[in-house]
C-alpha cells in the first residue's frame, strides 16, 4: 500500500456533517490518500443507540463523498490498527477525544500502531507529549451526535446537520424515534 492512510474511529449514532469536515479536512491537512472508517461496536466510554449494522450503513453513506474510504466494524481502536497493520497510519481524532485517550484500551499500543491526528478549533492548541500526535486545525462545527437524536426523537429535521443520504436512510429505518 502506498500513500499516507488515516483511520477515523467512532460510535457514528449518527454520522454527522462535522465528522465529515472533520475527514476531509484531515485529508486535505495531512496529506491522506486514503481514509479507514472504524465503526466501534461498543464504546466503553459511551452507549450506543443504533445497531451497529445500522451506524456502519450510515457511515458509509456519510463519507462516500470522499471517495477513498472504507467504512468497518470494530470492537477497539487498537483491533483495528493491528488488524490493518498500514505503516505509520495517522488515526484521527477530535481534541476532546485527546483528553479521553489515557482510559482508551492500550494507549501506549495505540501510539505505537499509528500516529494521532488531532482536530482542534483555530487559535487552540493541546498540549502534546508525543511527537506521535499531530495537531491541525478545524473550523468549529455545531452538531452533536445527541441532538441529532434528540431531534429526530422530537420529529424535528435534521436537514444540513447530516448528508442528505443520512437523513434518509434514518428516516426509512426509523432510527432514534424511540430512543
Amino acid at each position: 500500500m502506498t500513500g499516507r492512510v488515516g483511520i477515523f474511529g467512532g460510535a457514528f449514532d449518527p454520522p454527522h456533517n462535522g465528522h465529515v469536515a472533520l475527514a476531509r479536512t484531515a485529508m486535505e491537512r495531512l496529506g491522506l490518500e486514503r481514509l479507514h472508517v472504524t465503526v466501534v461496536v461498543a464504546p466503553g466510554h459511551k452507549e450506543t443507540i443504533a445497531p451497529a449494522e445500522h451506524r456502519l450503513e450510515l457511515a458509509r453513506l456519510a463519507f462516500a463523498e470522499l471517495g477513498t474510504v472504507e467504512p468497518e466494524l470494530y470492537e477497539y481502536t487498537v483491533d483495528a490498527l493491528e488488524a490493518y497493520g498500514y505503516e505509520d497510519p495517522v488515526f484521527l481524532v477530535g481534541a476532546d477525544e485527546l483528553a479521553d485517550f489515557p482510559t482508551w484500551k492500550e494507549p501506549e499500543r495505540v501510539l505505537e500502531l499509528a500516529r494521532l491526528g488531532v482536530a482542534t478549533r483555530p487559535g487552540y492548541r493541546p498540549e502534546v507529549a508525543s511527537p506521535r500526535i499531530e495537531v491541525f486545525e478545524l473550523e468549529p462545527y455545531p452538531v452533536s451526535s445527541s441532538e441529532i437524536r434528540d431531534r429526530v426523537l422530537r420529529g424535528e429535521p435534521i436537514d444540513g446537520l447530516v448528508p442528505d443520504a443520512v437523513a434518509r436512510r434514518i428516516a426509512e429505518l426509523g432510527l432514534y424515534r424511540d430512543a
